[in-house]
């Protein structure tokens, strides 16, 4: 593999302008339900995490993102909620909570949580309000009501799908229709009405005084309607992902939301150091931009890599929009390879042996990349996604698909942290909210932690090479030329060489001397399913 000839605006990337806490950080999502279980109930919570904030130094992490651990009936896991500015108590507390936020930085941890602007829970105390006004009232503006079609209002009032399967619309014993593009517990909240906007501007603030770093925007495509709510085109797809992006979707990506981000942005700068990130299913680069220019949010999930196979030519690809989203506007990139809502890349990859060895080249090229990235709590472990029985399937999509769609419950398995068997640490507790699989055993936290060849190694590894390497200085690339199924990348600035190898066989290496590698090296060749690092 040897430098690529000249340079061209596809090959290089400017530096992002100024400097923050969150460039270059490496983010660690916590799904709470599944990370740790302190009082033995069986589901994740605050005093878990907070229990094994020791494990996250070791691991290198600079910052968390929490999901929502707020008030709900948890039609969605948490995602449905009925008080934004409150704690479930199936969580804790506000003061486990303050103690999670003072124990983190006291390591040197930012903490980030999750915000859920587009919708509340049914349960939440407006929209009982609304269920018990009359329609046009006050209390019904604060979501979207509207009257049905037809001549006895019968039908809903256009024919929106809902992304968990089944219509976007639920009609109330009075006739009238209320949007939810989620679950019918997720009404969709009324973004062109003030009191919403003003709402959120104290969520915020709630948040920000107890000391969080910043919020991951959920949805942030979505939120803003148009007034017409027009019909789904013919051209419509529902796609395989949970918010898969379209071109012919209305649901989404109105240009509306950008003033709802202007906002957000508005009250963070009232605070020092603090920062969003938006949930973004927009495939165009110009679309994406728009999310992350200066005075909306700092930066962007572009779920180009989550979306790519494990092939040289689509991971260049990606990388090179992923970068050229954000490079017009000054904005970083923002990598991930899995969340709580696809499932684990470990799987994606392959089966078994395959996928691992994917999975850990994946890593390397991932944390090779300039910008922010965001580990998925498991992934470490090389988890892969579990295929449960019907049973115990409780993600909604599963039963609004009329039990064809088997949902995201296999990539939220709890997390294995010692011993043999079930529930392997993760609680004192007999049972998990959703059942391990027996043969975890190898993959625990205790398990990996003293084995060098382990998955958990080589990304305590990487992420501390990622601090530390002079290598990994500067925002810019550029790409190598390398064989079929190749691809190679330099850190301009620093000079590090991340290689991978997707093809069927052993390739030489670029010049430099090995720093890291995914696998043993075959004749001092980088074999197939690899990735390595050099300097």
């Amino acid at each position: 593999m040897r430098p690529s000839p000249g340079s061209s605006p596809d090959t290089e990337h400017a530096d992002a302008p100024g400097t923050f806490w969150w460039n270059n950080t490496v983010f660690y999502q916590v799904y709470v339900r599944s990370f740790a279980d302190a009082n033995g109930d069986g589901v994740g919570d605050l005093e878990g995490i907070r229990a094994r904030l020791g494990y996250l130094e070791l691991l290198g992490i600079d910052a968390l993102w929490l999901t929502p651990f707020y008030r709900s009936p948890m039609a969605d896991h948490g995602y449905d909620v009925a008080d934004p500015r409150d704690v479930d108590p199936l969580f804790g507390d506000l003061a486990a909570f303050d103690r999670l936020v003072a124990d983190a930085h006291s390591r040197g941890i930012r903490v980030t949580v999750d915000l859920v602007p587009n919708h509340s829970s049914d349960q939440h105390e407006w929209f009982q309000e609304a269920l018990r006004a009359a329609p046009g009232s006050r209390e019904r503006e604060r979501y979207v009501f509207r009257d049905g079609r037809g001549a006895d209002g019968s039908e809903p009032p256009n024919n929106w799908p809902s992304i968990f399967g089944g219509p976007a619309w639920s009609r109330v014993p009075d006739g009238q229709w209320y949007l939810h593009l989620f679950a019918p517990e997720q009404p969709d909240l009324n973004w062109a009405n003030p009191e919403v906007a003003e709402d959120l501007d104290r969520t915020l603030r709630f948040w920000l005084d107890r000391g969080v770093d910043g919020f991951r925007i959920d949805v942030a495509h979505g939120m803003a309607k148009s007034a017409d709510l027009p019909d789904v085109g013919d051209g419509f797809i529902s796609g395989t992902a949970v918010l898969h992006d379209n071109d012919n979707d209305p649901r989404f990506d109105n240009d509306e939301v950008h003033e709802i981000h202007r906002r957000i942005r508005k009250v963070l700068d009232e605070y020092p150091d603090r920062m969003a990130v938006g949930e973004i299913w927009v495939k165009g680069d110009d679309r994406f931009a728009a999310y992350v220019r200066p005075d909306e949010l700092h930066l962007g999930f572009n779920f180009r890599l989550v979306e790519t196979e494990f092939d040289a030519e689509q991971v260049r690809s990606a990388i090179d929009h992923s970068i050229a989203a954000v490079r017009t506007v000054g904005a970083l990139p923002t990598w991930t390879l899995s969340n709580h809502d696809v499932v684990r890349h470990a799987t994606r990859y392959g089966d078994g042996e395959l996928g691992q060895a994917r999975a850990r080249a994946m890593a390397l090229v991932e944390l090779a990349l300039p910008g922010v990235v965001y580990l998925y709590n498991g992934e470490e472990l090389g988890l892969p996604n579990v295929d449960l029985p019907d049973w115990a399937l409780q993600d909604p999509v599963w039963e609004r698909s009329g039990r064809t769609e088997r949902g995201r419950d296999g990539c939220r398995v709890p997390m294995p942290w010692e011993g043999d068997g079930p529930t392997f640490g993760f609680t004192t507790g007999e049972t998990t909210w959703l059942p391990m699989p027996q043969d975890w055993g190898s993959l625990t936290v205790e398990a990996q932690l003293e084995d060098p060849g382990s998955m958990l190694s080589l990304y305590r590894q990487a992420i501390e090479l990622r601090r530390t390497h002079p290598g990994f200085a500067g925002e810019e690339i550029e790409w190598y030329g390398a064989p079929e199924g190749c691809c190679a990348f330099r850190r301009r600035s620093g000079g590090l060489i991340c290689a991978l190898n997707t093809s069927d066989a052993p390739v030489p290496l670029p010049p430099g001397e090995v720093v890291l590698a995914s696998a043993p090296l075959a004749d001092g060749e980088l074999p197939p399913n690899a990735a390595v690092w050099l300097a």
